[in-house]
């Protein structure tokens, strides 16, 4: 259970539906909160919740249908290549990416929302990032390796931006059919999703 999250909220969890592509939350440039947000903690558990249910390593709210400038991460999956990531379990509210650096290197990503697509995104290997933590603690922190490469897909999702805006035209145009299939619900997943109406 992570700091900061009531026994309560941990007990009381929700698993939230997965927005689909095709939903205008995952376009919109999500807005900054405060510590006034209601029930941000019994989200934030939740949020734990939905990724976990949804076999994913990062979540954003607007994944989840609010378009609000938090997302959380769980690396651990990732320890065995890069040790520091175990126990790796974080919250990002109102981040802002400062810096990126180093030659950009490709990894072959997929997303919750667009699910059975999986394409080679190429990021930048080292991040500098401010955000606050769950408690409203402020950090400025250095994040390297596959801890940045899901910050930034995550980080994306505040910007309304998704991973296959950083294929090439031509993929993406091969993947027209298969994203309107998405949109249309015409996909099988083993987690609960929100589609378009």
């Amino acid at each position: 259970m992570p700091e900061g999250i009531s026994q309560k909220s941990y007990l009381c969890g929700m698993v939230y539906p997965i927005v689909a592509y095709g939903d205008p939350v995952l376009r919109k440039k999500a807005e900054e909160i405060d510590e006034t947000y209601p029930e941000l903690d019994t989200f934030i558990q939740n949020m734990f919740d939905t990724m976990y249910a949804s076999h994913g390593v990062g979540l954003a709210a607007p994944q989840v249908g609010k378009a609000i400038r938090v997302f959380v991460v769980d690396a651990e999956a990732f320890a065995d290549e890069e040790p520091y990531l175990e126990n790796f379990k974080k919250v990002f509210i109102n981040p802002i990416i400062l810096e990126e650096k180093g030659t950009k290197w490709a990894f072959n990503e997929g997303c919750l929302s667009i699910p059975k697509i999986r394409e080679d995104i190429m990021r930048h290997p080292e991040i500098v990032i401010e955000y606050f933590d769950e408690n409203w603690v402020l950090h400025e922190e250095t994040f390297g390796g596959m801890a940045a490469r899901i910050i930034q897909h995550e980080y994306d999702h505040l910007e309304g931006i998704l991973f296959i805006d950083h294929i090439n035209p031509m993929r993406k145009k091969m993947l027209a059919g298969k994203l309107k299939d998405i949109s249309a619900g015409r996909v099988n997943v083993d987690y609960r999703m929100r589609f378009p109406k």
